[in-house]
């Protein structure tokens, strides 16, 4: 008779972990996207890119928040930033699939980019 630890037997009962809005990750170009809609949004700045529309695209950048006394508030990680030729500014942009997915931290750490670093997240929904 095989026998099994409690750690096997709960593994292969568990229920594989979701994502809390049911997006599907996805991988392109060897960077993996939290979910569809972000992964097609890579794919147009990367054509957008190649026409030499926009450069330095950058995927996940991390801002720093530091407050006026100059501790770390938190920290903002943009889905995307580059700068944008076409409209010669540098662009921040963050993908979700709703209203719903607009938390409560999201919209305070956006606001600490527009305050903070005079920075305008701009939200694309998908």
């Amino acid at each position: 008779m095989n026998t099994i630890t409690a750690a096997e037997y709960q593994a292969l009962i568990a229920k594989p972990k979701r994502n809390k809005y049911n997006a599907q990750k996805v991988e392109i170009d060897g960077h993996k996207f939290d979910s569809k809609a972000e992964a097609r949004y890579y794919v147009y700045l990367k054509d957008r890119a190649k026409k030499g529309e926009i450069y330095g695209l950058e995927l996940q950048r991390p801002f720093a928040l530091i407050g006026p006394d100059g501790t770390l508030i938190a920290t903002f990680r943009a889905d995307f930033a580059f700068w944008d030729q076409t409209e010669d500014r540098f662009r921040v942009i963050d993908v979700k699939g709703g209203k719903a997915t607009q938390t409560d931290a999201f919209r305070m750490k956006k606001g600490l980019m527009k305050s903070l670093l005079g920075i305008d997240v701009e939200v694309v929904e998908a």
